[in-house]
């Protein structure tokens, strides 16, 4: 895995809360900034994914399908 370097800014009372939880758990700030940013982008993705997959819903008149229907076309 390839890696990239980035600067960022925070505050100072989280940059503090970040420094307290490396000293007490033993991981770096950066382990912690970079778990965070992958959950964050994680649950951006499944938002767009799942707004995008309504959009699509919508245009097609909110059809649905009784379980029979549903079973019939994957089967």
């Amino acid at each position: 895995m390839s890696t990239a370097v980035m600067s960022l800014r925070l505050p100072a009372e989280v940059k503090e809360r970040l420094d307290a939880l490396s000293q007490r758990t033993g991981r770096t700030s950066a382990f912690y900034v970079r778990q965070a940013v992958e959950q964050y982008l994680e649950d951006l993705e499944d938002a767009y994914a799942a707004d995008q997959a309504y959009k699509e819903w919508e245009a097609d008149g909110f059809k649905t399908y009784s379980w029979d229907e549903l079973k019939a076309e994957l089967l």
